[in-house]
């Protein structure tokens, strides 16, 4: 019987010569990750996958290994609510209702870990440790001109450099004509009132001119031009208003649940690791990652 693709028209040579259609079944794709199985129940590699969006990595497969990770955490919480019994009725929460196995799972967690509460002396010696995050940002009045160049703009970048440094001296000789140097000067619509941009706070300008205005004391001139991505800046600190410390009595209670979030987190990873180290898990290490059991 004659080859499907030959052709009794054309010449062994010819039929030699023909690019034919290859038979070859092509080989199957290698999985992403190998078999992740807990107990003898295996993890499909779709759940993984589709489980990996929830966990922003700096690489697809950094995000794999942390949804491969995390499903195995919930299948050891969830064999472990199976094997004692734990029924629990789904709550309704702002963002949707749990589902029966999220709810077995709080259950268990709720049954079996403890979370001790934080007392006041812990509170207190949290908050006298770190007063600087109980404290309000300082509020700065500051004027300025803007010797504008973009940062690939290198000889508009030095003529603004070297005429911010005469303006300097210009100033140190008569502050008083500030106002009317931006006027002339100034590249910011800020000199429509004197270069005065009001009052700052953190994060209302870029983090040189942040810095600057930290290094300096009110009615203060700043000694050398500077530098921006939109150039160079001399800068007049008009007032500064430093920052109040919240009272403790303000802030109690939110250090109480920062405290017990925290013991919660501590406590929740100690369980699973605990269930871990008595379960057969394949396909992954769990009680060797470095990133916590419990995010």
């Amino acid at each position: 019987m004659a080859n499907l693709y030959t052709n009794p028209n054309l010449s062994e040579g010819a039929q030699a010569g023909m690019d034919l259609p290859s038979t070859k079944v092509p080989p199957k794709s290698k999985p992403i990750i190998t078999d992740v199985v807990v107990n003898g129940v295996q993890i499909p590699e779709k759940d993984i996958l589709a489980e990996a969006q929830n966990h922003p990595a700096e690489n697809p497969g950094q995000a794999v290994q942390a949804a491969a990770r995390a499903l195995v955490v919930r299948e050891l919480l969830l064999q472990q609510a199976r094997a004692l019994n734990i029924i629990a009725a789904p709550e309704q929460h702002d963002d949707g209702s749990e589902t029966e196995e999220d709810a077995a799972i709080r259950e268990l967690i709720e049954q079996e870990v403890d979370i001790p509460s934080a007392s006041q002396d812990e509170c207190l010696r949290y908050y006298e440790n770190n007063k600087a995050r109980f404290s309000s940002e300082p509020i700065y009045e500051a004027s300025h001109i803007l010797f504008a160049a973009g940062p690939d703009q290198l000889t508009a970048r030095s003529i603004a450099k070297a005429r911010a440094h005469d303006v300097i001296k210009l100033l140190q000789e008569k502050p008083e004509t500030f106002a009317d140097l931006a006027m002339e000067y100034s590249a910011c619509p800020s000199k429509e009132t004197g270069g005065n941009l009001g009052q700052l706070t953190k994060g209302s300008t870029v983090p040189e001119f942040e810095v600057a205005l930290q290094s300096m004391q009110a009615g203060q001139l700043s000694e050398h031009p500077i530098e921006t991505k939109f150039g160079y800046h001399i800068i007049f600190l008009n007032r500064k208003i430093d920052g109040n410390t919240l009272p403790f009595e303000h802030v109690e209670e939110t250090i109480r649940a920062w405290l017990e979030a925290a013991s919660w987190s501590k406590a929740v990873s100690q369980y699973i690791t605990i269930l871990a180290g008595s379960a057969e898990i394949k396909g992954i290490d769990l009680l060797g990652a470095d990133s916590p059991l419990v995010q």
